[in-house]
C-alpha cells in the first residue's frame, strides 16, 4: 500500500519548509534510510530521509516551493500502484495527506481511549478513575513530584494527594473524591501526559487490578524523554514505535562500499548516527549500503564490532569518556521553548549604560537605618524602573500582529534562579507600592520559588522585566526578552574604581546596565528616553519618595 509521506517538523520552531533539493525523482527506487530531499528549515538545511521502502510515485512539493508542516511532500509505493484515491478522493487534502500515518501514529492513542472508555463501563460500584490533569492552559504532561498519600491511605475530597510538576510550576493537587487510594499509576518522578492514569480511589479492599491493567496510562520515565526530542529526524520515533523493521530481512548490498570519503568525511544517515551514539558503535568502523557508501540503519543493526587491530608502536588512550544524561524537566522545557520564541521572533537590540551608584549606597544606609527596614539595591531599581515606565508608556508595552497594546499598569517581573531554571515572579503596581513593600514582596517571591510553591497567578502578567546577576559579580551581560514584555533590563554589579567627577579622578561606584528592546515596539531613542529617566532615579534616589 502506497505511503503518504508529509513535511516533517525538523527543528522545535519550525512550522513550514522549502524544499531546497530533491535527491529522488519521481519513478526512482527508494530505500529505507536513502535521502529523499534537502529541506530548509528555520535554523537549516537538513537533509531528510526515508523510512519507506518502494518507488517514489509522486512529489508534491518541487524545488523551492515551501509548504506547511504535515503538507504533502512526496508519496511512495510500489510500481505501477494507482494513488488517484490519496491525491483526488472525496475526503480532504489534509485527511487524505495524513491518513496513512495517522492510522500508525495515533494506534496506541485510540487504544487508550478505547481502554479508557472500556474501563469507565467496567469500572467495579464505587471505583473512580483519577488521570493526570491540566493545571495550566500549556501544559501538554506532568511530572508526580511526590506522592503525599499512599495505596491503602483514606482519602477525603479536597485532601491534597500528591504535588505534579507541569511546564510553569511544582502545583499541589487536590482529590474530587472521597475513599481508598487502591492503585498509584505513576511513581514519584515519573512523567505522563495530560489524561493518563494517575491513581484509582474506591472502596477499601476492592479489586482494580484489571481496571489499571486495562487503562493504558501512556506515560513513560523520565530516563525516556531525551530520546523523543530528536532534532535531526523528528519521525523516528513515529516509525520505531510499530516495530515493523524486526520482522523484514536484512537489505544489505553485496557491493558494499566505505563510508569514508575524501576529506575524511563519513556519510550517515540521522538515524543511524543516532542509533551509532546509542550503541557506543564508531562510525568509521561501520561499512555502508546505502547510496554513495552511506550508512544507513540496516548497517547499525547488522553492525559487529571486528577485533581490535594491533596496538604496537601505537599510543594507545587509557582515559575514559563518561558522561550523566539529565532527563529534561517540564520547566526546562517550557524555558527553552519560550526563549527561542523570543529570540528568533522578536528583533532584539541591546542599550548599554553605566551609572554612578555612590548616592544610591549613601541612601540605602540611611534607608535601612530606620527600625524594621532592609530594603536591597534590587529593591530599588524595580522601583526607579516602575516609576520610568509610567512616564515611557511604549518600553511597557506588548507587540501584536495588529496593533501594540499600551500598558496603564506596571508589573514587573523579576526573574530568580531555580535549581532546575528560571521564575519570573511578577510585581503588580509596582510603581504604586513602597521600597519596603517591594523588599516585602520580592523576598516572599524569593521563598516560594526555592520551594517550588509559586503560583500561577504570581507569575503572570508582567510588562517588563529585571534580571539581577550582580550578587554573582557579573559586571555586565544581556538576557531574552520575557514575551509578550517589550524589553527586559540586564542589572551587573556595583564596582569600585576610579571616576571623573568635577575634572578630577577620584574614587567612586558605578553600576552597568543592559537594556535588550523589541524593536517592534520600542525604537532606539524610545529605549534611551527611558534609560535617562531611570539614570535620573537611581543617581538621584530621594526623587523616588517624591
Amino acid at each position: 500500500m502506497a505511503e503518504v509521506i508529509n513535511m516533517p517538523r525538523l527543528s522545535d520552531t519550525m512550522e513550514e519548509g522549502t524544499v531546497a533539493t530533491w535527491l529522488k525523482k519521481v519513478g526512482d527506487k527508494v530505500e529505507e534510510g536513502d535521502i529523499l530531499a534537502e529541506i530548509e528549515t528555520d535554523k537549516a538545511t537538513m537533509e531528510f530521509e526515508s523510512f519507506n521502502e518502494g518507488t517514489l510515485l509522486h512529489i508534491g512539493i518541487q524545488e523551492g516551493e515551501t509548504a506547511k508542516v504535515d503538507s504533502l511532500l512526496a508519496i511512495i509505493g510500489e510500481e505501477g500502484e494507482d494513488i488517484s484515491d490519496l491525491l483526488n478522493g472525496t475526503s480532504s487534502d489534509d485527511e487524505k495527506i495524513k491518513s496513512e500515518e495517522k492510522k500508525e501514529d495515533n494506534a496506541e492513542e485510540t487504544e487508550e481511549v478505547d481502554s479508557s472508555s472500556d474501563s469507565s463501563e467496567e469500572l467495579p460500584e464505587g471505583v473512580t478513575v483519577v488521570t493526570m490533569p491540566r493545571l495550566s492552559d500549556t501544559m501538554e504532561e506532568g511530572t508526580v513530584a511526590t506522592w503525599l498519600k499512599s495505596v491503602g491511605d483514606e482519602v477525603e475530597e479536597g485532601d491534597i494527594l500528591a504535588e505534579i510538576e507541569t511546564d510553569k510550576a511544582t502545583m499541589e493537587f487536590e482529590s474530587f473524591q472521597s475513599g481508598t487510594l487502591l492503585h498509584i499509576g505513576l511513581q514519584e518522578g515519573e512523567s505522563a501526559k495530560v489524561d493518563a492514569l494517575l491513581a484509582i480511589i474506591g472502596p477499601a479492599g476492592t479489586d482494580v487490578s484489571g481496571v489499571a491493567k486495562n487503562f493504558k496510562a501512556g506515560g513513560s520515565a523520565p530516563e525516556s524523554e531525551p530520546k523523543t526530542e530528536s532534532k535531526a529526524a523528528p519521525n523516528e520515533e513515529k516509525k520505531e514505535e510499530p516495530k515493523k523493521e524486526a520482522s523484514k530481512p536484512s537489505q544489505s548490498k553485496t557491493n558494499e562500499t566505505s563510508a569514508s570519503t575524501s576529506g575524511g568525511r563519513i556519510f550517515v544517515s540521522p538515524l543511524a548516527k543516532k542509533m551509532a551514539e546509542e550503541k557506543g558503535i564508531n562510525l568509521s568502523q561501520v561499512k555502508g549500503s546505502g547510496e554513495n557508501g552511506r550508512i544507513v540503519k540496516r548497517d547499525i543493526e547488522n553492525f559487529t564490532p571486528s577485533q581490535a587491530s594491533s596496538t604496537v608502536g601505537k599510543f594507545v588512550p587509557t582515559g575514559t569518556e563518561d558522561y550523566d544524561e539529565v532527563p529534561n524537566s517540564n520547566m526546562r522545557k517550557a524555558i527553552a521553548k519560550n526563549l527561542a520564541k523570543s529570540k528568533f521572533t522578536a528583533p532584539h537590540y541591546y542599550l548599554n549604560v553605566e551609572f554612578d551608584m555612590d548616592n544610591a549606597i549613601a541612601f540605602r544606609e540611611q534607608y535601612n537605618s530606620l527600625p524594621d527596614t532592609k530594603i536591597s539595591f534590587n529593591d530599588m531599581i524595580v522601583k526607579a524602573c516602575a516609576l520610568a515606565l509610567k512616564q515611557h508608556p511604549q518600553v511597557n508595552s506588548q507587540w501584536f500582529d495588529d496593533r501594540m497594546k499600551m500598558n496603564n499598569h506596571v508589573h514587573i517581573g523579576v526573574a530568580v534562579a531555580v535549581p532546575d531554571g528560571l521564575v519570573v515572579p511578577v510585581v503588580k503596581f509596582a510603581n504604586e507600592q513602597s521600597l519596603t513593600q517591594i523588599g516585602a514582596a520580592v523576598k516572599d517571591f524569593a521563598g516560594k520559588a526555592r520551594n517550588k510553591k509559586l503560583t500561577l497567578d504570581e507569575m503572570e502578567g508582567s510588562t517588563f522585566t529585571i534580571s539581577n546577576l550582580g550578587m554573582f559579580g557579573i559586571e555586565s551581560f544581556t538576557s531574552i526578552i520575557n514575551q509578550p514584555n517589550s524589553a527586559i533590563l540586564s542589572v551587573g554589579a556595583i564596582v569600585s574604581k576610579p571616576v571623573v567627577k568635577n575634572g578630577k579622578v577620584v574614587p567612586g561606584n558605578t553600576m552597568k546596565l543592559t537594556m535588550a528592546c523589541d524593536h517592534r515596539t520600542v525604537d532606539g531613542a524610545t529605549g534611551a528616553q527611558f534609560l535617562q529617566t531611570l539614570k535620573g532615579y537611581i543617581e538621584n534616589p530621594v526623587t523616588m519618595l517624591v
